[in-house]
C-alpha cells in the first residue's frame, strides 16, 4: 500500500516538470518511481541532472541523458522525496545516503517538489535518524561534538558515500530549530553536509495518502 501512494506522489509530481529543459533528480524508492513515469515523456526535455549513481544509472537505462551540474547552471526544478517533513517544509534527508548532492542540487533549483507519502509528515523533525556526511579521518571528533549538543551519533558501518565520505546517524535529537541546528552542524570541522534541508526547503510537498494527494506550499 504504501508503495502505491509512493508512486501516486511521483505522478503528481510530473505536471510540475513538463515544461522543464533539464530536470534536476533525487534519489530513493519514491523518485524511483518518478524516473520511470519520465519515460514517456523524455522527448519533451534534453535530459537530467541527479544527485546519486543509482539515480544516473536508473535514468540512463531509460535513455534519458544526465548532466553534470557545472555544465547547467541553475535548474528549473529538483524534484526528490524525504525522510520525514515538518509543516514549514523542512526536510531530513539522507537515508540513502546522497545528501550532499541533493543539497548541492536543491540549493541550485528554483523549485524543489519534495514527493512523499503521509506517514513522512511529523509535528517535530528528529524521530528519524538525522544523517551527517562526514570527511573520514573526522569521524570520532565529530562524533563527540555531536554528544556534547545532546545528540547519539551512530556510525553508518559498511556505508560509503558517493564521495567517498562515511555517514554518522544522530538518534535521540528532538530538533525544535531545525535551521539553527543546520548551521551547528555545518560549523563542526570535517561536516561535509546535514540532512536537514531548513536553511533550503522545500517549496512545495505532494504529500500521497488514501484520500489523495494533499499540496503543502510554502
Amino acid at each position: 500500500m504504501q508503495d502505491d501512494l509512493k508512486k501516486q506522489a511521483a505522478e503528481a509530481a510530473i505536471p510540475y516538470v513538463k515544461n522543464s529543459r533539464i530536470i534536476g533528480v533525487g534519489t530513493g524508492s519514491t523518485v524511483n518511481h518518478f524516473i520511470d513515469l519520465l519515460a514517456p515523456i523524455k522527448h519533451r526535455f534534453e535530459g537530467a541532472v541527479s544527485s546519486s549513481e543509482a539515480s544516473t544509472e536508473r535514468l540512463q537505462a531509460l535513455g534519458i541523458p544526465v548532466f553534470d551540474l557545472n555544465t547547467v547552471g541553475t535548474l528549473d526544478i529538483y524534484v526528490d522525496g524525504a525522510d520525514e517533513i515538518n509543516s514549514n517544509l523542512e526536510l531530513i534527508k539522507g537515508g540513502g545516503g546522497a545528501l550532499t548532492r541533493e543539497k548541492i542540487i536543491a540549493a541550485a533549483s528554483r523549485l524543489f517538489v519534495c514527493i512523499a507519502d503521509q506517514s513522512k509528515l511529523v509535528s517535530r523533525l528528529g524521530a528519524f535518524p538525522l544523517p551527517i556526511e562526514v570527511i573520514p579521518m573526522a569521524r570520532s571528533y565529530v562524533a563527540r561534538e555531536i554528544i556534547a549538543l545532546g545528540g547519539h551519533p551512530v556510525w553508518r558501518e559498511n556505508f560509503i558515500t558517493d564521495n567517498g565520505n562515511v555517514i554518522l546517524d544522530i538518534q535521540r535529537l528532538d530538533i525544535l530549530e531545525p535551521i539553527k541546528l543546520e548551521s551547528t552542524l555545518n560549523n563542526i570541522s570535517g561536516v561535509v553536509t546535514v540532512g536537514l534541508f531548513a536553511n533550503r526547503s522545500a517549496d512545495t510537498v505532494l504529500l500521497a495518502s488514501e484520500q489523495g494527494i494533499q499540496t503543502l506550499n510554502l
